[in-house]
């Protein structure tokens, strides 16, 4: 699969976007896919494969910040790794996965919007209760469609004020990653082998996301942080609808 070199560039550009605010970037993976025609089968394993190397950089660079809180990851990560594994397994649609998609995506960017206008307010702590069953619906939710679940958690986090936005970057980073890790075994168990061409998608994300994490931990100010990420899911949502 050949693919040109407007499409690395927009790997690129979507690495860098997600990364600078914790996140894989899978939608944007997804929606770029799209857009250039890939096949639907490969879109899931593709973009679970991208977000594990740009959400590893994204945290690396969070945590060397000081950002990344183990109290605020493990009652979310719990339940969400075995269940993104179950997800994976889960036979969809392509209508029926565009759908779940979009819808999600829709969701972040309603809740994205609101929080954009919040500020930095003291955080509370996360019940665990809440924790896993918020962790094990989006763990389940992103192996079934090929997201890492950042898009979904960051929302909640900073919405029921359980993280700061950079603690939450941080934790949003690490959770995408075991969840797209998690997802990835759930389909290589099926039989996905990982495509040649992907060594150069993986390079072109790879350079965004290094850039990205630096910039949003260490250069950009909490205000262009949120506006990055909503319009980053918007642009994501409106590119799935359109393909």
């Amino acid at each position: 699969m050949d693919y040109p070199f407007l499409f690395l560039l927009c790997l690129f550009a979507v690495g860098f976007v997600y990364a600078s605010v914790g996140h894989g970037g899978a939608s944007g993976y997804l929606a770029t896919m799209a857009l250039f025609g890939v096949a639907p089968m490969l879109l899931k394993p593709s973009a679970l494969l991208l977000n594990l190397f740009v959400s590893t950089v994204s945290f690396v660079q969070f945590y060397r910040a000081g950002y990344f809180r183990w109290e605020k990851f493990w009652p979310f990560a719990v339940a969400s790794i075995p269940l993104a594994f179950v997800g994976a397994k889960i036979p969809l649609s392509d209508t029926l996965y565009r759908q779940l998609l979009a819808v999600c995506l829709l969701l972040v960017v309603v809740r994205l919007v609101w929080t954009v206008r919040g500020s930095e307010e003291e955080t509370k702590p996360i019940p665990l209760g809440a924790g896993l069953v918020t962790g094990g619906l989006i763990g389940l939710l992103s192996g079934m469609i090929g997201i890492g679940g950042g898009i979904i958690l960051s929302p909640l986090m900073l919405l029921f004020r359980w993280g700061r936005l950079k603690e939450v970057a941080a934790v949003s980073a690490l959770f995408i990653f075991v969840n797209s890790l998690s997802g990835l075994f759930g389909l290589l168990s099926k039989g996905y082998t990982p495509d040649p061409a992907l060594y150069s998608w993986i390079a072109a994300a790879f350079a965004g996301g290094l850039l990205g994490g630096y910039f949003g931990s260490h250069r950009f100010a909490v205000p262009t942080l949120r506006y990055l990420l909503a319009a980053g899911v918007g642009v994501a949502c409106v590119k799935l609808m359109l393909t």
